[in-house]
């Protein structure tokens, strides 16, 4: 409506100006040389009107925006003028105006809760530029460094050289432990970077987490489990020991009086041998037992060389064939993306790895006719090379699938419970990390750093 009026009127006075120049120039040539004079001083007074008029529509538009441009929303024009055009043009921009007004104080309030929520937030956060510079950092982060105000990751230098060397050298999708020493206490934090893009400036931004209480609990939780595993294999071995030894020294001793050779008979001395094979049979198992323990705490740091995906699944498929005469998988797979991927790894340490979980699959496999296993391996979407060993089985019932690592924990009638625990040893030596999920399929998976 208002561009109609403004067109309307710009029309009106041109087409004035192009009458008045038409009978200045009719008036010229007809010799009436005083109503020429009288009609070129007209066209002089419309054309400066016009002027005057395109400039004051142009000037309170250049205002306007310049207002808004500096967050100016005082600025308002009169609504009450003789022109109807330029009343409803200055109504227009003030209602844009006060509409742009809200907009911007909603849009400050917004900004004020998500900075609040960060300055409250129990987690660090700050961004940083290519060149190191801090464009934003929460109180949180500044508590847990103990240092304010971090404009820059070279002040990290003052709190621990580590620190800024692992803040230098971060990059995106990057998650990294750091264990930072003061005068007071230790504390654990967890380091999260991930890439973002503002206003076409690509920043990293950090999540500082201190985890030293979770790390507790989960400790806690790994001792619970472990003495409950140890003291039931201990008990059912200690305990028939116990049982029979008092058996048989009932042979002997009577009353707290040891009996005489005389006394005893062939059906005391057959059931003494057969309870000394029993204890014999026992205390053999509690040193495998034991051994097995001593196996797992003294894995061997890995020795890493390059190896050839396909020729450590070719080694361990062959090692798994012996095995297939007693399975009823029928079919073993191995897939690798890309095929000439390699992995910087200890080769015998990992194919212990992948042989143990392929027999833990055939077994899960037993009673399948179509049983099938997977070995799959990659590069995920953070550049991180992994393995999978995939089996259609059953799966591991959830109530136990979090207890599967737990040294020692089996549901097997036979086996120490070691296999997978193991695994996960020598996984974190090599700065790893093996992981389960069991729905459709189970999937065992293999992350090297």
């Amino acid at each position: 409506m208002v561009s109609r009026h403004i067109y309307l009127q710009l029309l009106f006075r041109i087409v004035m100006i192009s009458l008045t120049a038409l009978g200045s120039g009719f008036f010229f040539f007809g010799a009436q040389y005083m109503l020429a004079g009288l009609a070129l001083i007209l066209l002089f007074f419309q054309t400066v009107f016009l002027i005057r008029y395109v400039n004051q529509t142009n000037r309170k538009i250049a205002y306007f925006f310049d207002a808004i441009k500096n967050e100016d929303f005082t600025l308002r024009f009169p609504e009450k003028l003789s022109v109807k055009s330029l009343e409803e043009l200055n109504h227009s921009l003030n209602t844009l105006n006060t509409m742009i007004q809200d907009i911007h104080l909603k849009k400050q309030a917004q900004e004020q809760y998500y900075q609040e929520i960060l300055k409250q937030a129990d987690i660090g956060i700050l961004t940083v530029n290519k060149k190191g510079h801090i464009l934003y950092s929460n109180p949180t982060v500044e508590r847990l460094f103990n240092y304010q105000p971090l404009n820059h990751i070279k002040q990290f230098n003052q709190i621990d050289k580590k620190l800024y060397e692992l803040f230098a050298a971060l990059k995106p999708f990057d998650n990294q432990i750091y264990q930072l020493t003061n005068e007071r206490e230790k504390t654990q934090l967890s380091l999260k970077a991930t890439p973002i893009s503002i206003d076409r400036q690509s920043l990293l931004l950090i999540i500082v987490q201190d985890i030293r209480k979770e790390l507790e609990e989960k400790e806690t939780d790994s001792w619970v489990k472990l003495i409950r595993v140890l003291t039931h294999e201990i008990m059912n071995t200690i305990t028939p020991i116990t049982s029979i030894s008092e058996s048989v020294l009932k042979y002997f001793k009577d009353d707290k009086q040891v009996l005489s050779a005389e006394e005893f008979n062939d059906h005391h001395v057959k059931s003494t041998v057969k309870g000394l094979e029993v204890i014999h049979k026992q205390g053999n198992d509690l040193m495998s037992f034991v051994q097995s323990y001593r196996t797992f705490l003294s894995v061997p740091e890995p020795d890493k060389e390059l190896i050839s995906a396909h020729d450590l699944f070719e080694k361990v498929v062959l090692l798994m064939d012996g095995q297939r005469k007693e399975s009823t998988v029928n079919v073993i797979e191995t897939k690798i993306r890309p095929e000439d991927l390699l992995l910087f790894i200890d080769e015998k340490q990992i194919t212990q790895v992948l042989v143990n979980l392929g027999k833990n699959a055939q077994q899960s496999l037993a009673e399948q006719e179509d049983g099938r296993i997977q070995f799959l391996a990659g590069i995920d979407d953070k550049n991180k090379k992994y393995i999978q060993v995939i089996d259609n089985g059953p799966g591991i019932p959830e109530d136990l699938i979090d207890k599967v690592f737990v040294p020692f924990f089996t549901t097997k009638n036979t086996g120490t419970g070691i296999g997978l625990s193991l695994s996960k040893q020598i996984m974190r030596l090599h700065g790893g990390s093996i992981q389960v999920t069991s729905r459709e399929y189970t999937v065992f998976t293999l992350t090297f750093d």
